[in-house]
Parts: C-alpha cells; structure tokens; sequence
C-alpha cells in the first residue's frame, strides 16, 4: 500500500514537473506576444514614443525593434532609427549605438537630421570612455588611452564644421573645449609618465605635443613647465631657455 502511494505520489510530481516545463517553455513565446503585439506600424510608434518619453529605454528598443523589422521601409524608419540611437544610449549600449549611427550616415547622407546624428554620435563615443565606478570613486583616468575621445572630438567638430546653424552646435562646442583639455591633459598624463621613468626626450616632445596641437587649452603652462625640465635634464639648456621665455610671455 505504502508502495502504491509512493509510485502515485511520484507519478504525480512527474506530471506537474513536465506541465510547470511545458509551461516555462510557452512563456517566452506568448510574453513576446505581449511585448510587442501586432498593431500598424503608426500605433506601434506612438507606444514606442511614449515609452521612450517615460524613460523606459528597455522597453522602447523592444518596440522601435519590432516596427524596424516588420516596417523597414515604413514612413517611420528613419525616426526609429534615430530613436534607437538615443535609447542605446541611454541604456550604455555604446556599440550598438554606434552601428546604427554609422549606418544611418551611410545610407543617408543627404538627411535633414545627420546633425543630430554627428551630435550623438559624439555623445555615444564619450560614454563610451567612461567608466562609472572610477568615476563616482575619483579615479584620475587621465592616463588611460585617449582614442575614444578624440573620435568624439572628430565628430562634434564635423558637426560644427558643417551644420554651423544647428541647434546642437552651442552644445557641441562646450564640449569639443572640454574634450580639447581631456586630450591635452592625457598627453600631460603621459609626458610626466616618461619623465619620472628619466626619459626626458618622449617627456619633452610629448610636452611639444600639447603646445603644437592643443594651444587653446588651459594645459598650456604645464606643458611648457615639463619641456623646460626636460630639456635641462638633458643638457639642452639653450632649447629651456626659450621655452622659458614663452611661458614667461605665456603667463603675461
């Protein structure tokens, strides 16, 4: 008898193991269904702008998703697109954003938008040089490699360049001053590097770097101030002496 419960008890947890699978297995199915239902591609968009408006940048990439591949010729694509390039960016989802940026630009290069475009993009590469925790603790990262940032200043200054009257120029140019200190201050990063390593000459040029390509900067005197040393560790006294004289003209 004892047995017989037993086999039944079994028989019974098998039969609710395999419905509670069958049923997991279904899940996902039906709550993609819920997602994203099967509504005209102007419906979806007002869902997908309101989410996106509320800041749910998850669940607007799910619908900007969905309209993307089932209206990729639609009235909306373009705008799907560059709503995409916002909620990526939102979300720190630097390289998809970057996609989709880069082939918004090529397949359209005559857009009336391409300025928003250029100034995302360079928004996209400045996340993507950031590193939250050593940010929020106070790590200098100022030695780290300065690719990404320059990137972002190529595209910001492209937009400047070429859609003068834009509504993100002013912007735009706030940052590029900012990015011109942040590469200034890596090259800086790195001269001191080499100096405190007794290479003076990689310190002096790198110093050079700066004061040749970086002259609006506020590192100006720094750079000058490191040349100077250099050059005097190196015996070079009458190559300090004039880079003394500058900054003394510098500092006036």
């Amino acid at each position: 008898m004892i047995k017989k419960l037993r086999t039944h008890a079994f028989r019974l947890a098998l039969t609710a193991s395999v419905l509670a699978l069958a049923a997991c297995s279904s899940a996902p199915e039906q709550e993609d269904i819920e997602r994203v239902p099967n509504k005209s591609a102007q419906s979806l968009y007002e869902d997908a702008k309101q989410t996106l408006d509320s800041g749910l940048y998850g669940r607007a990439i799910e619908l900007l998703g969905a309209i993307n591949a089932r209206f990729p010729f639609g009235p909306y694509a373009r705008q799907v697109q560059m709503d995409l390039v916002y909620a990526y960016y939102q979300m720190g989802n630097t390289e998809q954003a970057l996609a989709t940026i880069d082939r918004f630009i090529r397949l359209n290069p005559n857009h009336k938008d391409l300025d928003y475009m250029y100034y995302m993009r360079g928004l996209v590469n400045i996340k993507a040089d950031e590193n939250a925790f050593q940010e929020y603790f106070g790590v200098d990262r100022a030695d780290r490699d300065a690719n990404r940032t320059r990137v972002a200043f190529q595209d910001l200054t492209t937009l400047i360049k070429n859609y003068p009257d834009s509504a993100y120029a002013p912007e735009a140019k706030k940052r590029v001053v900012w990015l011109l200190n942040k590469m200034a201050r890596y090259e800086l990063k790195v001269a001191e590097y080499y100096f405190e390593r007794e290479a003076y000459l990689a310190a002096a040029n790198r110093g050079k770097y700066v004061l040749e390509h970086y002259p609006q900067s506020s590192y100006l005197t720094p750079a000058l101030e490191i040349m100077e040393k250099s050059y005097r560790k190196l015996g070079l006294n009458d190559l300090a002496d004039n880079v003394r004289k500058t900054a003394e003209v510098n500092v006036r």
